[in-house]
């Protein structure tokens, strides 16, 4: 549905396994009144933002330490090997130079070497990043293909508005995050982002998404009471495939019950100006999704994110396509345009990592980075379609860090990237022994 007049623009909502649609949002009003910290409610000064802590067990949950965060970065074609891996374990390595934008992050920062997936895919292996599992083999595990991401998402529920935000900039593709219904997650450019973390239904349009709600669970109450009544008369492998849908049922079910508990609460308020929809600088839009992100996180809308970063033609005042760049043949004026795209994001994590270190948590005490795990990586090694040997880095988050940590390259002694992602997970909260094709769990703490 799309409303249209001169104060509404849209937003994308998930309401199906394969739809978006578009719901109004009201322009907002920089200035708005919160009450005091008694009703969980307080102002974060000097950032320009007022921050509305709505969770229930918020409070609780700052005493017991449990407020975890985690960001993950990626692209579609890996990084550049060469200028990439340090030749150096441990500690005293030398950053090479698509990390040199880190050197100042390196006490809070851990490279990693010879993780992956064991899978040989190409370009879709970048659909594998976060869960290590090919969408054709998702039945064979309990979990399905479902990412690292929106499991930690479930277990997190409706205790931020958002359980998890997917974003891109400059057009990334984002094929990181996956429900266990093998879902693709759909990402949303800077403008959308802003539409979602600030902008507001007025009370005529909670009033319309309430009904709609209403109507499409009556929607689902009846399929899956159709589904039910014919259950028993099929044969075995069509009562798995209707047991899938009504998996997929259920979820959504509880998708439209979280988005409803936040439905009558108001959106914290910025005095950031509205992005354009397009953004032609290339810089200009990876340094305002960068604020926005942190933002995300230091007004507490969400506690998971997955970013992917994209490149149009033109920049960089570069003549080809990043694909194009990812074919390098080794060709010094390919891998030299390569390494101006992949340096430059690199640099943006480093801000954004900046960012996080001096902004003070309001939930934890410290700083954001201290509570905020950030991952980046790809499900490609490189843009000749190589899946061995994952760029992975992580910074933040509490872990022990400082370290060049090198695993075992041999083929029959290699350590599943998935165990990476397990103690992400174990980290986050999640009390869970398995994830993926994971083994056991690294060392990090």
């Amino acid at each position: 549905m799309r409303v249209r007049d001169e104060t509404t623009c849209t937003m994308p909502v998930a309401t199906s396994m394969d739809a978006i649609a578009h719901i109004p949002l009201v322009s907002f009003t920089a200035e708005i009144t919160l009450p005091n910290l008694m009703n969980r409610r307080t102002f974060l000064r000097g950032t320009g933002v007022a921050l509305a802590l709505p969770v229930q067990d918020a409070m609780g949950a700052v005493k017991a330490g449990k407020v975890k965060r985690m960001v993950v970065f990626s692209n579609a074609f890996g990084m550049y090997p060469d200028a990439f891996f340090p030749k150096e374990a441990g500690a005293n390595y030398r950053m090479p130079e698509l990390l040199q934008p880190l050197e100042r992050h390196r006490k809070q920062l851990t490279v990693f070497s010879n993780l992956d997936h064991g899978l040989n895919l190409g370009h879709a292996g970048s659909a594998t990043f976060l869960n290590g599992i090919e969408a054709q083999d998702a039945a064979h595990f309990p979990d399905g293909n479902i990412s690292m991401d929106q499991r930690a998402a479930e277990w997190m529920k409706a205790a931020t508005r958002f359980p998890s935000l997917q974003t891109s900039v400059r057009g990334g593709k984002h094929r990181m995050s996956w429900t266990r219904n093998a879902v693709n997650l759909h990402a949303i450019g800077c403008r959308s982002l802003f539409d979602q973390l600030f902008l507001d239904l007025d009370a005529k349009g909670r009033a319309k998404q309430g009904e709609r709600f209403e109507q499409e669970n009556s929607i689902l109450d009846v399929v899956r009471d159709q589904a039910r009544s014919v259950h028993l008369r099929l044969g075995r492998n069509d009562q798995d495939k209707l047991e899938e849908y009504l998996t997929a049922i259920r979820g959504l079910e509880k998708r439209f019950a979280q988005e409803a508990q936040w439905l009558h609460r108001d959106k914290p308020r910025t005095q950031l100006a509205a992005p354009d929809q397009k953004v032609a600088d290339t810089a200009t839009e990876h340094e305002m999704h960068m604020e926005l992100l942190a933002l995300a996180l230091q007004t507490d809308s969400t506690r998971i994110i997955t970013t992917e970063f994209g490149t149009q033609n033109g920049d960089h005042d570069l003549p080809l396509s990043y694909h194009a760049y990812s074919h390098h043949g080794e060709r010094p004026e390919l891998v030299q345009g390569l390494m101006a795209i992949e340096k430059f994001q690199m640099g943006h994590i480093a801000r954004f990592l900046d960012r996080l270190k001096r902004t003070e948590d309001p939930l934890n005490g410290g700083n954001l980075l201290d509570h905020t795990m950030v991952l980046f990586g790809c499900g490609m090694s490189t843009g000749h379609h190589s899946n061995k040997n994952l760029p992975l880095f992580l910074a933040g988050g509490g872990f022990k860090h400082g370290e060049h940590k090198v695993f075992p390259a041999d083929k029959s002694d290699r350590t599943p990237a998935c165990n990476l992602l397990l103690t992400l997970l174990q980290q986050f909260g999640l009390e869970i022994d398995q994830f993926g094709t994971s083994t056991g769990t690294l060392s990090l703490t």
